[in-house]
């Protein structure tokens, strides 16, 4: 038995239809430039990115519109060049609608590039600089956790990194947008990958794709087969394989701890797509203004792969592409399992979009919940060796904190659970609220320690300055009452001895005239 059989013998894990095909098999399409385009801000994990164009200002395609704000941050470039019609509020690509804060453009057609600079030997170049460089092309994770790449590339100058893993997985059912760039750009991935060993100093680079990518896996191997740094390892197809922890113990055998991160077992993960990002941002000076996005479902009229720029509205992808098959489909973004609803198709296309799907009323029947039977499919399924029932009914008994003693905070929310159970119970989203409520009570938590501390300090303030008032009103009393403990002979004294002084030296001035 090899390697990946023996550690796929263990059962976490589902394995639901991928739903891949046609979409995958389909030539790559170009969304053409459309007519207003809105940049968010916050695309990335950490603080928003700072405006630095304003209203009316015109910009080239690539240039700056936002920098970024500290360690955690990414900047935003502008998608094409154009006129900055506003800044202002537009709807968030999340199910709460809620509104976040966005640079619109106005093409103006051209399409005009900045003058980029590329590397033409950046492996002479030192980490840091590779490093800085794909910071300043505002390159994010495209795998969906939009975590700033320059930052985890630094780790190897901070942590014993000797191995990276590039996540070609792309387990998520109905998206290949992953897929469709490895057959279409492996050389590009691959010069990618290698800038990031540089980077981060790694000896080795393990490139994991499902094996239901044969063509993938064939073009990146063709691709890597002068690199033996580099190597493909196909791995079972199965979901959550493309998980960072589970890809990480595939692979390379060694378990990320729970409250540990996987740079302290000496590996890093990037993505594929995020490994051609960086290629485009060292070798071309290109920032990241657009990516491979999956349209798919039963409801999509022409599933397939497109390449959209960043700030372009879900709508105007869709509609080029053709529209829907029917009327108000249900829209995510992203996959079916991770993937979150949204309110409506006139919100933007972002860094971490990797698929829209327009999904038909009988994709997304729902069915009634039913009382827990106790199978243990749910225990079964967990990636993360979970308990997902007992979590859920302390959960529906208000009791969180025996859910987070039961290990709430490893859940990586990927649905497993919620998929295999019979009864139907929404086993997730338990999780998902869970989660929100305890965020919730440590921020409220902080907030009164805050106050509290503020308090503390206004009345250490108060005492002090009450302390120092009867302090200085003792020392006023105690001078009134040595001056008038003085007799009153010496107190006339020093005035006749002075009078007397003063009418000596006016005899002395005299004499002397």
């Amino acid at each position: 038995m090899g390697f990946f059989e023996k550690i796929f013998s263990s059962p976490w894990g589902v394995h639901p239809d991928d739903h891949k095909r046609p979409a995958a098999d389909v030539p790559v399409v170009r969304l053409p430039v459309p007519t207003r385009l809105f940049v968010p801000l916050s695309q990335h994990v950490g603080a928003a990115a700072r405006p630095r164009v304003i209203v009316g200002q015109k910009v080239l395609k690539g240039e700056c519109l936002a920098e970024a704000q500290g360690n955690i941050s990414a900047p935003i470039h502008a998608p094409t060049s154009g006129t900055i019609l506003a800044i202002n509020e537009i709807t968030a690509p999340h199910p709460s609608g809620l509104p976040m804060l966005a640079v619109s453009i106005e093409p103006d057609g051209d399409d005009r590039w900045l003058d980029c600079q590329g590397l033409t030997s950046p492996f002479a170049e030192s980490p840091q600089a590779i490093a800085k460089r794909v910071a300043d092309a505002g390159v994010v994770g495209l795998g969906g956790a939009t975590f700033p790449s320059s930052v985890k590339l630094a780790l190897g100058l901070r942590s014993e990194i000797d191995t990276l893993i590039v996540n070609g997985s792309e387990c998520e059912p109905y998206l290949s947008c992953d897929d469709r760039l490895m057959r279409d750009k492996a050389l590009e991935i691959i010069e990618g990958v290698r800038l990031m060993l540089h980077s981060t100093g790694a000896r080795q680079a393990l490139v994991g794709i499902e094996d239901n990518k044969p063509e993938a896996i064939a073009a990146m191997r063709k691709a890597a087969e002068a690199y033996s740094e580099v190597k493909i390892c196909p791995v079972p197809a199965r979901y959550p394989m493309g998980s960072d922890r589970q890809l990480i113990v595939e692979l390379t055998g060694r378990e990320v701890p729970s409250d540990a991160r996987a740079a302290d077992v000496g590996v890093i993960v990037h993505n594929v797509a995020t490994a051609n990002a960086v290629y485009q941002a060292i070798y071309l000076g290109r920032p990241l203004i657009t990516r491979l996005i999956t349209l798919n479902g039963g409801a999509m009229a022409a599933p397939g792969n497109y390449e959209v720029l960043i700030g372009t509205m879900v709508a105007d992808v869709v509609a080029f592409s053709g529209g829907y098959n029917e009327v108000s489909p249900r829209l995510i973004m992203g996959g079916p399992m991770m993937g979150i609803v949204l309110p409506h198709a006139r919100v933007p296309v972002v860094k971490g979009t990797a698929g829209i799907l327009a999904f038909s009323a009988a994709e997304m029947a729902e069915q009634e919940a039913r009382n827990c039977i106790r199978c243990g499919s749910c225990i079964k399924a967990c990636p993360m060796g979970l308990m997902p029932l007992e979590m859920a009914a302390n959960i529906r008994a208000e009791k969180l904190d025996g859910a987070e003693k039961l290990g709430l905070s490893d859940c990586i929310s990927c649905g497993c659970c919620s998929y295999v159970c019979p009864s139907n119970i929404p086993l997730v989203q338990y999780f998902s609220y869970a989660k929100g409520e305890l965020s919730a009570q440590t921020r409220a938590q902080l907030r009164q320690e805050a106050a509290k501390k503020l308090t503390l300090s206004k009345q250490e303030r108060l005492d002090r300055e009450t302390r120092e008032k009867v302090e200085a009103a003792a020392r006023r009393k105690a001078e009134r009452a040595a001056l008038a403990a003085k007799p009153t002979g010496e107190v006339k004294q020093a005035p006749t001895e002075s009078i007397k002084e003063t009418g000596n030296e006016a005899v002395n001035e005299g004499v002397a005239a």
